[in-house]
């Protein structure tokens, strides 16, 4: 692709499919910072990384809202609170609900199992902190009467 004075810029597809590796790359590595900061492991995911990126700093917010820092914390209560699971998770789930649509599911703990089916490009699985968290997405069908 190369722009040269008084000719419009046009692209052929070898171009677009280079600006598509590019972006994708600039995502991957975005998300690798990103990751990094947050002290995150991301374990399994096909998810775009945009979405993988949201998971992430929703997750790190209601982390750090249940861990209020020591400053603001008086002297005699804990400086940490243990996170509630379930709340990361109903939270997690609330905001992938209305932002991509239902149905999101999330699972969040220490130490669970699980086996399931998702739809395609709706699944992440990553370690923050001590927890672990799987989010994932469901079709929804509409049950027509009969």
């Amino acid at each position: 692709m190369q722009l040269q004075k008084g000719r419009p810029l046009t692209l052929v597809r070898d171009d677009c499919d280079k600006i598509n590796t590019k972006s994708a790359t600039e995502e991957a590595v975005k998300l690798a910072a990103i990751a990094m900061s947050f002290n995150v492991r991301l374990r399994s995911s096909d998810m775009p990384p945009h979405m993988q990126a949201h998971a992430l700093r929703c997750t790190r917010s209601l982390l750090d809202s249940s861990n209020p820092p020591a400053t603001v914390v008086p002297p005699t209560t804990k400086a940490k609170t243990r996170p509630n699971p379930t709340h990361i998770a109903r939270a997690l789930k609330k905001e992938f609900d209305s932002t991509y649509g239902p149905a999101w599911h999330c699972v969040v703990g220490a130490s669970f199992g699980s086996f399931m089916t998702h739809s395609p490009g709706g699944f992440v699985y990553f370690s923050i902190d001590s927890l672990s968290v799987l989010l994932f997405k469901t079709e929804v069908k509409l049950v027509t009467q009969l």
